[in-house]
């Protein structure tokens, strides 16, 4: 049974990741180690706060967490190359659709986000990988676009994805994410959605 309540969310969470078939990535039969939190977007600050709580809990038994949030990445990368107060500057005046498109350039995620992260990866020891940041990065990068290119990237571990609005899953439709509860992302089947797993 799928835990309704946050609180009953957060000591699932906890369970499945501190057990050893989720670090050990059992039963995945050679699909990717990558799932899914759902949760409501109105519970954002709710969510953050149990989060940290989870980290915490699963830094106690020894399991470490790295947390990459997506925002945070792409400001890091629009300083790296110079450009963070040019996009700041132009940002206000200019047209909303051409400022997606030139952001979306800039940060694309087979060019730049999935290398960025290959690279965060490969210098820290960690057991699970959080993805974070999804709503605050929408509409320039799109999130299942992320998954696609994370494919080759995250190799050996499991990731989970915190994702505000829906998983949708159905054996005719497929499986795709509804970011905000409101906008169809796009199909995307091969992450398992973590409130599903057993502890």
């Amino acid at each position: 049974m799928i835990p309704k309540t946050l609180p009953q969310q957060e000591d699932h969470l906890f369970a499945v990741l501190s057990g050893k078939r989720f670090l050990q990535m059992e039963g995945l039969s050679n699909e990717v180690p990558f799932f899914i939190y759902p949760y409501p977007p109105e519970e954002a600050l709710a969510v953050a706060a149990a989060k940290k709580r989870i980290k915490n809990r699963l830094s106690s038994a020894g399991i470490t967490v790295l947390e990459i949030n997506l925002y945070d990445l792409s400001v890091e990368l629009l300083r790296e190359r110079g450009v963070w107060d040019r996009v700041l500057a132009i940002e206000p005046d200019q047209d909303k659709a051409d400022f997606r498109e030139m952001l979306q350039g800039m940060l694309d995620p087979q060019l730049h986000i999935a290398p960025a992260i290959r690279d965060r990866l490969a210098q820290e020891d960690f057991d699970i990988f959080f993805l974070t940041g999804i709503g605050e990065v929408f509409p320039h990068i799109r999130s299942h676009n992320v998954l696609n290119n994370l494919q080759s990237v995250v190799k050996g571990k499991s990731m989970l994805m915190f994702f505000p609005g829906r998983y949708e899953q159905s054996d005719t439709l497929g499986s795709s994410l509804v970011l905000f509860g409101r906008l169809k992302d796009d199909q995307y089947y091969r992450a398992k959605n973590i409130l599903e797993q057993e502890a």
